[in-house]
């Protein structure tokens, strides 16, 4: 049994292969979970309510998402042949897919939801078999925009939550209000005055707050608690599977995008121990994001992909150890196993849910503008790249009915922000003159990814040189999901 490592570069407590005492690693194995809990179960909430399924249903998609998440964690945590990155990365249900899944919903059923999901996967796989090229065609300047829409078109969704429901008869009232503002502040609270395990799970523990002070309030009804068994099994494809043409490409866009961030994240991860990734670690991450994104289709769960909370619990503590994350899988899917606790979540007051999705949607829109801020060079032509993209992506959000007279399969592509705008940067970023798309870095960085390491590095060197993505050359950061 291995002790903590210490090593004269990076900072890690417990390196990737060490393994922690049992009486340590579960404790820091519960912790992971905590740290992404709410973010995980939180779009199939969304999703349940939005097509009106019944709370049996909503229990069932919250199993899932808690199974799915812990299975894939365990296959990046140990890998299965080339697919796994043998880090400790900890996966969850992307909120990226979050906004494109509600309107697939809604307008094809939940069936071309998977459907999409299931076909979508096949490029984020793709992607990891073909990493290099591929790179240079979305810089911190795509990516961050794309981030940025992401965050911009969720928003409206948590405040209708946060009012208490888009179709409730109280929306907007005082109790449903006051409940979300108690969750926010609760929320900033921990993550501003406290630390530890209190300041990483902060959404988590506002969210707990607030379902707590709505119990007495005649808020919560436990009926489907007592109902729910104690052991279920996974049905695959319990609610069929479709396939539209539109969805399909929606979805698939999207994947491209978490790959990206899937890439930062890992960078951020092996930091800790003083490194960059292998190549091998980034295409094996990339690819088990896209198969249990598959796997998750089949199940019943959205796309899932490496959680960034965790990344960042990672960094603080220094315990990088893949056995906790490990432990943290196992949780997961021993969890996802006993309906109660599913239907515990279910019953989770709109209004409470909304406060913790308000400000988790928000932090992605921070996000986005971070890795803008941090990474690229605010020149002419990148500024016009930002105005365009957020400006279209915003336009076709928040008025959809301008699109109303174009072909259904053209509408629903049309009317999502997210792709409008992404597809927009990605286009711009390759026609407008100066981003070098293509070309690669010609430095001592060339054919790694970036770490925060590499950041502060260059503000020691001054400010002298171009910021990193503004000439188009390939980085990622860290971003919310």
């Amino acid at each position: 049994m291995s002790s903590p490592s210490s090593s004269e570069e990076g900072f890690a407590e417990y390196r990737v292969e060490d393994k922690p005492p049992l009486q340590e690693a579960i404790p820091l194995g519960f912790q992971h979970v905590f740290a992404m809990f709410l973010g995980n179960v939180a779009p199939p909430l969304i999703l349940a309510t939005t097509l009106g399924l019944p709370d049996g249903e909503t229990t069932f998609l919250v199993q899932m998402a808690l199974i799915v998440a812990g299975v894939a964690t365990l296959v990046q945590v140990f890998t299965i042949g080339p697919v796994g990155a043998r880090l400790p990365i900890v996966m969850g249900t992307s909120f990226a897919f979050l906004g494109p899944v509600l309107n697939i919903g809604t307008e094809f059923g939940i069936a071309a939801v998977f459907g999409a999901a299931l076909v979508g996967a096949v490029i984020e796989v793709v992607f990891g078999f073909s990493i290099r090229p591929l790179r240079p065609y979305f810089p911190p300047l795509v990516t961050g925009i794309v981030i940025i829409l992401i965050g911009i078109t969720l928003i409206p969704t948590g405040m209708d939550y946060a009012a208490g429901g888009a179709e409730s008869e109280n929306y907007g009232a005082m109790i449903n209000l006051g409940l979300a503002f108690l969750v926010l502040v609760v929320t900033i609270y921990c993550n501003q005055f406290l630390e530890g395990i209190l300041k990483l799970a902060a959404v988590f523990v506002g969210i707990v707050v607030g379902y707590v002070v709505a119990i007495p309030l005649g808020l919560v009804d436990f009926s489907p608690v007592a109902n729910a068994g104690w052991v279920t099994v996974p049905v695959p494809l319990k609610y069929g599977i479709s396939f539209e043409p539109s969805a399909i490409i929606l979805i698939a866009f999207i994947y491209v995008v978490v790959g990206v961030e899937t890439l930062g994240n890992i960078g951020a991860i092996v930091e800790v121990e003083g490194r960059s990734p292998k190549e091998r670690e980034l295409s094996g991450g990339i690819m088990a994001d896209g198969f249990a994104s598959a796997f998750a289709a089949i199940f019943n769960a959205l796309p899932n992909t490496a959680f960034a909370q965790n990344v960042g619990l990672i960094n603080l503590t220094g315990v990088a150890s893949r056995y906790v994350a490990g432990i943290g899988g196992i949780i997961l899917v021993l969890f996802g196993f006993v309906p109660k606790i599913g239907a515990v979540i279910a019953a989770m007051p709109d209004a409470v849910l909304g406060g913790g999705a308000l400000i988790m949607f928000a932090m992605v829109l921070a996000s986005g503008f971070s890795i803008v801020h941090n990474n690229v060079e605010l020149t002419h032509r990148n500024m016009t790249i930002l105005a365009v993209s957020i400006g279209l992506g915003v336009a076709v959000s928040t008025r959809p009915e301008a699109l109303a007279q174009l072909p259904s399969q053209l509408e629903l592509l049309l009317e999502e922000g997210i792709l409008v705008g992404g597809v927009s940067a990605l286009v711009l970023n390759v026609v407008l003159p100066g981003g070098g798309v293509g070309i690669g870095p010609t430095d001592e960085t060339a054919g790694r990814i970036p770490t925060p390491g590499d950041r502060d590095q260059d503000k020691k060197q001054g400010d002298d040189k171009p910021a990193v993505g503004s000439t188009g050359k390939p980085s990622e950061s860290v971003a919310e999901d």
